[in-house]
């Protein structure tokens, strides 16, 4: 989620690689020449600016740009920055229609560049940091926004099986797996003690919603992780797919609408903008799956639980050195605020 408003032009393009982000570049050449199908050098090797979790090339050749993601280097949680999970399930989806990069080749073999990594295909078009869009037209924006929650109840649609991705969570409620996973990730990263993460802790695992379905969700659905046409209000790849499993779908959906109430679209003249509000985005979704809009305090939650468990782990990376992004820092301090804005709905949704 962002941490305020951000612009544009700060957070997309490419930088040369960071002194302690350095690979051996051709080694990395070598092996792309034996694994990546119409490959051809030689390789020059940016890093993108945005992200703050898996480090992520762009890879130039005389005929072709790819896209490397990898896990950081250092002491990981466990479970966390799963490349090989990411270049599963965009492998799946792509093979549907679903708007992802083409997955070219995996590699588990930390000897190559130094940990797991993998490649795909570089999509070229316009990522959006700011969520009111300013540097769009009136008319574009709602479309921008319509694609956006399209997409994901597409992705909910989905067949699990069908799509050769049955074994990729684990049965059982979802969020109730998810409270206990963050609880954990929050655990092993803590830096300080907050009281409403406590009080959190105990109370979410007793009042879990009952999952209805179950479908392939991103974890991190937000309008920076996709890439968009670069004419079309239409998405053509959505990114960041580390945090994805089989679970409840309301995840995904309910995270999506946290985006009205964070820095950015709260507060927004959302009419002047021409974008719409958060139920007009509800009403998108319902419409597309055929589902009902639930009572959401306990899923905001949820979600500002998770997000300041995230923002625990960049803290804990910050304390490691193995934080991946610059303004690593400012997310951290939004731990505190987060754990509070989270018990507030927990008490909205009958907490005392």
């Amino acid at each position: 989620m962002q941490d305020g408003v951000k612009k544009d032009e700060d957070f997309s393009g490419t930088r040369a690689v960071e002194e302690r982000h350095r690979i051996d570049e051709s080694r990395l050449a070598r092996w792309m020449a034996d694994h990546v199908e119409g490959y051809a050098g030689p390789l020059s090797v940016l890093q993108f600016k945005g992200g703050q979790s898996n480090p992520t090339y762009r890879l130039d050749t005389p005929s072709r740009f790819y896209v490397m993601r990898r896990k950081p280097f250092g002491q990981l949680l466990p479970s966390a920055h799963a490349v090989d999970r990411e270049f599963r399930v965009i492998s799946a989806l792509g093979k549907q229609g679903f708007p992802v990069a083409h997955a070219y080749a995996v590699c588990t073999d930390e000897t190559v560049i130094g940990s797991a990594f993998y490649i795909m295909s570089m999509e070229e078009g316009r990522v959006f940091w700011n969520p009111t869009l300013p540097n769009q037209p009136p008319e574009e924006r709602p479309k921008i926004f319509r694609s956006k929650i399209e997409t994901l109840a597409k992705l909910h649609m989905y067949d699990p099986e069908k799509l050769g991705l049955g074994d990729f969570g684990r049965p059982g409620n979802y969020f109730a797996r998810q409270v206990d996973r963050w609880t954990k990730q929050y655990r092993a990263s803590q830096t300080q003690d907050i009281p409403e993460i406590e009080r959190l802790v105990e109370w979410l695992p007793r009042t879990v919603p009952e999952q209805a379905r179950v479908s392939v969700v991103h974890g991190d659905y937000r309008l920076d992780n996709m890439i968009f046409h670069a004419r079309e209000p239409r998405v053509i790849a959505v990114l960041d797919w580390e945090l994805s499993t089989l679970g409840d779908p309301m995840a995904d959906f309910t995270y999506l609408l946290m985006q009205w109430l964070m820095p950015g679209l709260q507060g927004a003249a959302l009419n002047i903008l021409s974008i719409p509000s958060m139920e007009e985005a509800a009403q998108v979704y319902c419409d597309h799956t055929g589902t009902a809009l639930p009572n959401l305090s306990w899923y905001f939650s949820y979600n500002l639980f998770r997000l300041a468990g995230i923002m625990q782990g960049i803290a804990g990376r910050l304390r490691d050195g193995t934080a991946a992004n610059a303004r690593a820092i400012e997310s951290a301090k939004r731990t505190v605020p987060l754990a509070k804005a989270s018990w507030q709905y927990a008490q909205q949704a009958g907490a005392v």
